[in-house]
């Protein structure tokens, strides 16, 4: 057993504090859930996300049972029907009850992909010989939503970090140079600051889109779409640190390295952004919803990814019109998956933010 008298760290006291917010570890949860899914998405889904199913256009969420009427069974699905009305010539969709196909976990397919995008397999984690399985439905053109969801997950995550990647390395630069230094460099950055605050996002989003080529690849979009959300990005982190660097830089710590000779780089880097280290973690657990949003948003309105990628805006695209809502409203699955990742990206930021205040 550890000493209970011997003194914490403030990262130890941080986390026993952290472990206390009930929302904040269920938020941990849910995104390590998340981001495992999308990593092992190849895995989980049965079906390539763009592979096309004609005779199985906007087909109604399936349901894996393990109950039947005898109690507790094998899994199985009851089989879609498929009948042209000869009126409308609209094909119409019917559930047969009557029949119950075998639900097959580790299951082998005949076509392969990469796992991990190491080495082909054809391993997946559920299937059937003898029906297709779609568990969120079936858009328009009988792509299953389940594995474009899931597969979905990866960009749209993804971009969060990437994004809030670079705006890390734009806003400790600025930010710890702008407090540390003071003076005409701060009233500079602090203007740039100011004037970016001041440009409404969205349509700078928008713009900044809408001048991307039509020609680039899916790659070469991804990137200019992290940039863009990056732009803006930067800013609070900036702010917030700067704060925190005028509050610490008079500090006798630091007094002593400057009397010591230490350069300011090295003051910045060694002695204050260590002291920031809780503020900044909370402010970039913040920043990252906004990201997946900003990349939602740009891709639904169709200035940011574009088919063939596949990203949760990308999906939502397809759910702009009434018909969507009206008739098949598994269109917005993708849409709930943005609202849970955002509200464990929130969740997890106020509990470290509630963890690093008591003790800053």
């Amino acid at each position: 057993m550890g000493d209970p008298f011997k003194a914490k760290s403030h990262w130890q006291l941080m986390w026993q504090e952290f472990k206390n917010h009930k929302l904040a570890m269920g938020g941990i949860v849910v995104l390590i859930i998340l981001y495992v899914s999308a990593l092992f998405a190849g895995f989980l889904t049965p079906y390539n996300p763009n592979e096309r199913f004609s005779e199985y256009q906007n087909i109604a969420p399936q349901t894996i049972k393990f109950i039947d009427e005898d109690g507790l069974s094998a899994p199985y699905v009851h089989p879609v029907v498929g009948e042209r009305n000869m009126e409308t010539l609209a094909m119409e969709y019917t559930v047969d009850e009557s029949q119950k196909i075998p639900v097959d976990f580790i299951y082998r397919t005949e076509d392969t992909y990469k796992f991990m995008g190491l080495f082909e397999t054809n391993l997946k984690l559920f299937g059937s010989a003898e029906t297709q399985i779609f568990l969120f439905g079936t858009d328009g053109l009988g792509r299953d939503v389940f594995s474009r969801t899931i597969h979905g997950a990866r960009l749209s995550l993804t971009v969060g970090l990437i994004g809030i990647s670079v705006s890390l390395v734009l806003g400790l630069l600025l930010g710890g140079i702008s407090g540390y230094m003071g003076g005409m460099v701060d009233n500079f950055i602090q203007r740039v600051i100011e004037f970016t605050l001041a440009i409404p996002k969205i349509p700078l989003w928008m713009g900044l889109g809408a001048a991307l080529p039509q020609d680039w690849t899916v790659i070469q979009v991804y990137f200019a779409i992290t940039v863009i959300l990056s732009l803006t990005g930067w800013v609070g982190m900036a702010r917030v640190l700067r704060g925190q660097i005028l509050s610490l830089k008079e500090e006798d710590f630091v007094k002593a390295a400057r009397a010591a000779g230490a350069k300011g780089g090295r003051i910045i880097s060694k002695h204050l952004l260590p002291n920031c280290m809780s503020y900044i973690l909370v402010n970039l657990t913040l920043a990252i919803p906004g990201m997946i949003i900003g990349e939602t948003a740009l891709s639904f309105l169709g200035l940011g990814l574009r088919p063939p990628a596949v990203s949760w805006g990308v999906l939502l695209q397809e759910a702009q019109n009434v018909r969507a809502v009206a008739d098949y409203p598994w269109y917005f699955i993708p849409g709930i998956f943005v609202i849970i990742a955002v509200l464990a990206f929130n969740f997890v930021g106020d509990g470290l933010r509630d963890a690093a205040d008591p003790y800053h």
